[in-house]
């Protein structure tokens, strides 16, 4: 059985971890305009494709927010030139969305973490401590691909 008190320090220490070092601007320097975008932004990214169009509809559902919410950001994305938009040829009344070769750039390029700042929270730390701390991470990282291969996390997330 695992002690509560272990269930809390893991989410006590994963919410201050991404806090301090999760990225809060996405880009790379390239794009035409020169524009960083946000994580959310950047989140819209990775549902797209250069090839395969999606409505704004069905972008809107699978990111859970409402259709004009989803408009607002797609202005943003275009006006940045990282994804464009082209009226579907089968239903002339369908807007399709399309990832440019900035957005694709980005959506490759996107991390959680920032790395610099990964660096310098490590930085803080003795050697020692520092080792210890990667050997906990990688069991925790170990344990986290054994249950997602389980029944088990089948079970719990369809609750």
């Amino acid at each position: 059985m695992v002690a509560k008190s272990d269930v809390e320090t893991v989410l006590e220490c994963y919410v201050r971890i991404y806090f301090a070092c999760h990225t809060r601007q996405v880009g790379d320097g390239k794009s035409k305009k020169g524009i960083d975008i946000s994580t959310h932004q950047a989140k819209v990214l990775e549902y797209l494709d250069a090839n395969d169009g999606m409505t704004v509809l069905d972008l809107a559902r699978n990111i859970g927010v409402a259709p004009s919410t989803m408009s607002l950001t797609l202005d943003r994305l275009e006006r940045g030139s990282f994804v464009r938009r082209q009226k579907d040829p089968s239903d002339g009344r369908r807007t399709l969305i399309y990832l440019t070769s900035d957005g694709d750039r980005i959506k490759r390029k996107q991390k959680v973490l920032e790395p610099d700042l990964i660096a310098a929270m490590l930085g803080k730390l003795p050697t020692a401590k520092r080792k210890e701390a990667m050997a906990g991470l990688r069991s925790l990282m170990d344990a986290a691909t054994e249950l997602v291969g389980s029944e088990m996390f089948r079970e719990l997330v369809r609750r």
